[in-house]
């Protein structure tokens, strides 16, 4: 007899529907099957579908950016995922310039979420290294770690890689085999100007400082046979660009990722009375570059959220300099991207994630693997509603949604049920606990 068994549903299976019936025990998937077997509980979801549990790669939980930390710790972060039919999270370790320091982080973020309730990685982050980039890596693999991000621009506050570095990481992601994942802008591109307020921030961080830098790095990928995942892809503009220059690079050793709120809105809304809301980085684009982005979604490979969230109080600040950059977004991710993308948002949420970021229990309903899944209503008549994170406004609220998660499971066991929040307790996924 299993521990527990999905009946008639309707599972999402290798890019497909099928009308068939999943069961398991002990945290993993045991038999899909149009047979009707035994189980301790059954639920009977009556149709609906059934999908893998979402995986977001790139999520900020309890982020410290200067005098403002991000409002969701990992604790009311999960609660927002569970509703949003997101199993796993990965957030990322505070930057460090050298190997030394990686431990301390690790072991920093790991205390830190302790407090999830969905499954929880890591990806190690650098900045202007100064110390020797192999045992950077070496030490990251020893964590148990496979992702490592940088960035191209902030070096105003120390947080650049700079292209000699880059260059050397690519090469040794090919060699020790990890992910070298990059915020990229261009930082001469960018102006950092005092009186700028929040509707400059286009200005700012003008388009061309992303596509001129995305081209850069995907020639340093190419040239270097390194694996490289680029960060919120933000301009459709910047995603032609790479497919003209490199299509045969493209999510096969430079993988696009964007986020929900590329495909969503566009800069016009920083110019809303509320448009300080609407402010991350890099910024909103065009409607023009928006809608270039929905008609290449095909060359997208994962959504992240980028999820940072703050309150509306802590967004009103006077200067764009003092404007913290980051919105909230995981709960409503999997309804505003199938709302976009229809089916084709399954595999760039769950799969794809899976896949790239080596996660191997996840991703699939698939025999053997861990048993996350979504119970999804579909119903293109929905509109988003609710808000079970900590911040105080969603950018999200009242548009519309490809239908509603009623349930959500964590290996095998149900967080959120019928829409009521039961609680669970995460775990970390690959890492080490005591390194």
């Amino acid at each position: 007899m299993y521990d527990f068994g999905i009946i008639n549903g309707k599972l999402y299976q290798n890019g497909r529907w099928v009308n068939k019936n999943l069961y398991g025990s002990e945290g993993k998937i045991q038999a899909i099957s149009a047979e009707f077997f035994e189980a301790r509980e059954l639920t009977d979801v009556n149709g609906m579908e059934v999908i893998p549990g979402v995986i977001d790669p790139h999520v900020h939980f309890e982020l410290e950016g200067g005098s403002i930390k991000s409002v969701d710790d990992f604790y009311s972060g999960s609660v927002a995922a569970a509703y949003g039919g997101v199993t796993s999270i990965i957030d990322f370790l505070d930057p460090v310039d050298c190997a030394e320091d990686l431990e301390a982080a690790y072991l920093k973020r790991l205390n830190l979420a302790k407090k999830s309730i969905v499954d929880y990685a890591f990806h190690a982050t650098i900045k202007n290294p100064k110390s020797d980039l192999e045992a950077f890596v070496l030490k990251m693999k020893s964590l148990g770690m496979n992702s490592l991000k940088l960035f191209t621009t902030y070096s105003d506050s120390g947080r650049r890689t700079y292209d000699e570095a880059i260059i050397e990481l690519l090469k040794l992601s090919k060699k020790h085999k990890f992910l070298l994942m990059a915020h990229i802008e261009n930082d001469d591109l960018i102006r950092l100007d005092d009186t700028f307020t929040y509707r400059d921030l286009p200005k700012s961080r003008p388009p061309e400082s992303e596509t001129s830098e995305a081209l850069k790095l995907a020639e340093f990928t190419k040239k270097t046979n390194g694996n490289m995942y680029m960060v919120h892809l933000s301009s459709g503009k910047t995603l032609e660009s790479l497919l003209t220059a490199y299509p045969d690079l493209i999510n096969e050793h430079f993988f696009i990722e964007s986020c929900p709120q590329y495909f969503t809105f566009t800069q016009d809304d920083l110019k809303k009375k509320d448009g300080y809301l609407y402010t991350f980085a890099p910024p909103l684009r065009s409607s023009f570059e928006r809608d270039l982005l929905l008609r290449l979604r095909d060359s997208v490979y994962a959504i992240g959220t980028d999820h940072c969230a703050y309150m509306k109080a802590d967004k009103k600040a006077k200067t764009l300099k003092e404007t913290p950059l980051g919105i909230g977004g995981i709960e409503h991710s999997l309804n505003i991207m199938r709302y976009h993308l229809s089916d084709d948002a399954i595999d760039k949420m769950t799969r794809n994630v899976a896949l790239s970021q080596r996660l191997a229990t996840k991703g699939e309903l698939k025999v053997g693997l861990d048993a996350d899944l979504v119970i999804y209503e579909r119903n293109n008549r929905e509109t988003i509603r609710g808000n079970h994170g900590t911040s105080d406004y969603s950018l999200y609220e009242g548009l519309p949604s490809a239908g509603r998660v009623i349930s959500t499971m964590l290996r095998g066991k149900f967080i959120l049920k019928d829409n009521q929040f039961l609680g669970g307790v995460g775990k970390l996924i690959g890492g080490n606990k005591k390194p």
